[in-house]
């Protein structure tokens, strides 16, 4: 008799074995929370870069890289993990985005021999310092970030920050995610989404859509944005930041002792009705409280930053993997 994956555990609870094993060791996780497109097609990797804020012309196959989609006006609609496979291209992106951004792709596809799809493939995801090593144990395969694997059933794909992403036909997920149990610890989807909050990783979902531009979600530091590729949507309003050198928010990692407060609960400065910022992804922690990522504005960080209200609980600055780049106006002309 099997014993199925933990489904994701409640809002207000964390699995402390799971979170030992993604501080520790290496959890196994299925991720509802995560869906695949497939772009094929004589044009897709023409149209892909037109659309995309990373350089699609120099994914290689059997390359991985983190990428946006924007709106016009340079927000948000997307984060994405994007693959290069033999025919075509995938990319891993929140469930409840996937479908309208498959529609509005579609939308732009006019002419070219390009086609998108759901792929019906499942997520699973395994983290942990130990992660590359469980994977190699339960599937037999070496995974390196940055690059994909493809195994008898499927594809594992080493994420940038070092999870590991495996994608398999919905039909194999159960037994491949039995043969990663052998080696890695039962956890929930809030581990993974855990260990981007400690990456830094601001993923976009439904409520947060269009809400921050990719600079101010820290995504060109985690080499989501590539500054020499052509253009795509909201390429003016993202090179303008970037080139202007004028920045007045970015995305930092916090923890609270209250219940993961919803994406886009506004942090306030203590005593005052000014916004200083907006959660985006949040998971409560063993020992009580949650850690979160939220977007800040920079001349708040100093402060006594509340959650939900001016005296709401505080927030307590947690290290980021990575150093931001100082922002000041830079004397150029465009």
């Amino acid at each position: 008799m099997h014993t199925p994956l933990a489904t994701p555990t409640p809002a207000t609870s964390a699995d402390p074995a799971a979170f030992e094993a993604a501080r520790n060791g290496a959890f196994v996780a299925a991720l509802p929370g995560t869906a695949v497109l497939e772009v094929s097609g004589a044009d897709a990797l023409p149209f892909l870069q037109g659309q995309l804020s990373n350089d699609v012309e120099g994914l290689r196959p059997g390359a991985a890289q983190w990428t946006t989609y924007n709106s016009p006006k340079g927000r948000m609609l997307a984060t994405a993990l994007l693959w290069r496979t033999a025919t075509g291209f995938r990319m891993a992106l929140a469930a409840d985005v996937a479908e309208p951004v498959r529609k509005r792709l579609s939308m732009f596809v006019l002419r070219s021999k390009a086609a998108l799809a759901t792929a019906d493939l499942a997520a699973i995801g395994v983290g942990g310092p130990l992660a590359r090593d469980a994977v190699a144990a339960a599937l037999g395969i070496p995974v390196a970030p940055k690059s994909v694997t493809a195994f008898d059933g499927g594809e594992a794909i080493g994420l940038p920050d070092g999870r590991v992403l495996v994608v398999v036909a919905t039909d194999r997920a159960h037994s491949i995610a039995e043969r990663l149990a052998a080696h890695a610890t039962r956890a929930g989807e809030d581990a993974w989404r855990w260990l981007a909050i400690r990456a830094g990783i601001a993923d976009v979902r439904l409520a947060t859509q269009e809400k921050h531009i990719a600079q101010t979600a820290n995504w060109e530091v985690v080499g989501g944005v590539s500054f020499t590729k052509g253009c795509y949507p909201g390429q003016e309003i993202v090179a303008r930041v970037q080139h202007l050198g004028i920045l007045k928010e970015r995305a930092h990692a916090f923890h609270v002792d209250a219940p993961p407060p919803e994406p886009n609960t506004r942090i306030f400065l203590a005593g005052t009705d000014q916004t200083a910022g907006l959660v985006v992804d949040a998971v409560a922690v063993p020992g009580g409280g949650s850690d979160l990522i939220a977007v800040v504005h920079l001349v708040a960080l100093d402060g006594d930053l509340r959650l939900g209200m001016n005296d709401g609980p505080a927030l307590a600055p947690l290290p980021l993997p990575y150093a931001l780049p100082a922002s000041a106006p830079k004397r150029i002309k465009l």
